[in-house]
């Protein structure tokens, strides 16, 4: 008796093996689906309304390591944190943003909500072309139905934040184009520097060969397996080993293991280090769903009856209302209400020092807590708690001390202080710091809501801002 093969899974072989009769195949079946320019259409429309309702803050990196170096090469002012004084970072990104911040200063179009706004704008566009070859990846993996429900997926999950998109890193595996991008960002180190400084050698000393990420906290070795790829992919983590499973891709699969595995050797883990993966993870995603179909998952000659139809649509249906309840609400909570209290008062102060009421401010927060003069774009005196790593090992920093003696830290500070017309901190330390305030003639001038719960420190629900009386 002859052993019966699951279609799917040969057809998927028959592909990769034969890459004459895959593009024949594509050829034929190319009709069915969207053009590219019209996947990039429709991805850059979605990731310019999604860029304009982002209104949270997600990490300091995107605005420390982009957008305020990008202000400093435009303008001459802005903040560089010590990696830049190591030489562990690159200027290859942040100058795609002092590209356009340029643009708008010529244009005198260097306005607070330009200034907000435009760098997310840019960024849809990279976005974009990141949606555009997850599309074009999975068409060449599977087929044009796996590339629809990955693309799909991928819209539900990614936010537009201030970061290359994330398939930049499989694009560039190809050797002529990582070339031409090291050897651009070789140069252009070279010009920023002064000095021939190789970066990515740089990163590998600091954050595997001396492991100085710990400074700023560690997980356990198995964190990104069992906390932090699992949170990311979330809901759709069954639908991902499914498809793995049926697609029998291997080789993509061990990929992502590869990557995660890599990672877990480091002790400082963060969910954006493993970005780069997530689409591969929903391409798999899309490829379960897509074997749903048992027109798309057996021979297409075999006409189903309507019975199992109606079973199939059901089982679609309860798939994708599942995915949507279970990640769109949470999408819209973190894109619009979670952690933005630090981006609403940088807003309000942008406003208010165009209008000449903001002299000088200082940040008693955690340091990097907000964004920095990249949103503020004038030129005043600002102060924050200085958290860089110490060179002799158990001296706390600036951020340290405040957090653990707010009261002790601010009369010691305020010694030698230039007395701030703004000060900003957090509403835990607002508690503590109120006697204070008043007795140097500060006043609640604004409160601004953060969050509803803590996520690495103690709740930090609102953030206020605190001026001098008149």
């Amino acid at each position: 008796m002859r052993k019966r093969t699951n279609a799917s899974a040969s057809t998927h072989e028959d592909r990769l093996s034969n890459p004459k009769s895959s593009q024949e195949d594509s050829k034929q079946g190319s009709s069915q689906f969207p053009s590219s320019k019209k996947i990039f259409t429709l991805c850059l429309i979605f990731r310019i309304i999604n860029s304009l309702f982002v209104q949270t803050y997600f990490n300091p990196d995107e605005h420390w390591q982009a957008l305020e170096v990008a202000h400093r090469v435009t303008f001459g002012y802005g903040h560089l944190t010590w990696e830049w004084s190591k030489g562990i970072r690159s200027y290859l990104h942040p100058m795609l943003f002092a590209i356009l911040y340029k643009i708008l200063s010529i244009l005198h179009f260097d306005t607070p909500l330009f200034m907000i706004k435009a760098p997310r704008l840019f960024q849809s566009v990279f976005s974009a072309f990141g949606d555009l070859y997850l599309f074009k990846l999975s068409h060449v993996l599977f087929d044009g139905h796996v590339a629809q429900w990955a693309v799909s997926f991928w819209f539900d999950l990614k936010a537009n934040r201030l970061k290359l998109p994330p398939l930049f890193v499989i694009l560039t595996t190809c050797f002529i184009t990582r070339s031409i991008v090291l050897g651009l960002t070789f140069l252009l180190d070279r010009l920023m520097y002064g000095s021939w400084v190789l970066v990515p050698l740089n990163f590998l000393k600091f954050n595997f060969l001396s492991s100085g990420g710990d400074y700023y906290g560690t997980h356990p070795w198995h964190w990104y397996f069992t906390q932090g790829f699992t949170v990311m992919i979330f809901t759709f983590l069954p639908f991902m080993a499914v498809g793995i499973v049926q697609s029998k891709n291997w080789k993509l699969s061990g990929l992502v293991l590869w990557v995660l595995g890599l990672y877990s050797i480091i002790g400082h883990k963060e969910f954006r280090f493993v970005l780069p993966v997530l689409p591969i993870a929903l391409a798999f995603s899309g490829y379960s769903l897509a074997m749903l179909n048992p027109q798309y998952s057996s021979n297409k000659n075999i006409k189903k009856p309507t019975r199992t139809h109606g079973k199939t649509v059901w089982k679609i249906r309860a798939a994708v209302i599942f995915l949507v309840v279970t990640n769109l609400p949470m999408a819209i909570y973190m894109s619009m209400v979670h952690q933005r209290g630090t981006e609403d008062v940088m807003n309000y102060l942008a406003k208010e020092a165009r209008e000449g009421n903001v002299k000088s401010i200082l940040f008693l927060t955690p340091c990097h807590a907000t964004p920095y003069y990249s949103t503020l774009h004038q030129n005043l005196p600002m102060r924050f708690l200085d958290c860089s790593p110490s060179e002799v090992k158990g001296n706390l920093d600036e951020s340290d001390r405040f957090m653990m003696d707010p009261i002790g830290f601010i009369a010691e500070f305020a010694k030698n202080w230039s007395q701030p017309s703004h000060i900003i901190l957090f509403n835990n330390e607002e508690k503590h710091l109120k006697d204070f305030l008043s007795s140097h003639s500060y006043e609640v001038r604004k409160r601004f809501f953060h969050a509803h719960f803590k996520v690495d420190r103690d709740l930090q629900e609102s953030v206020v801002v605190y001026a001098l009386s008149v």
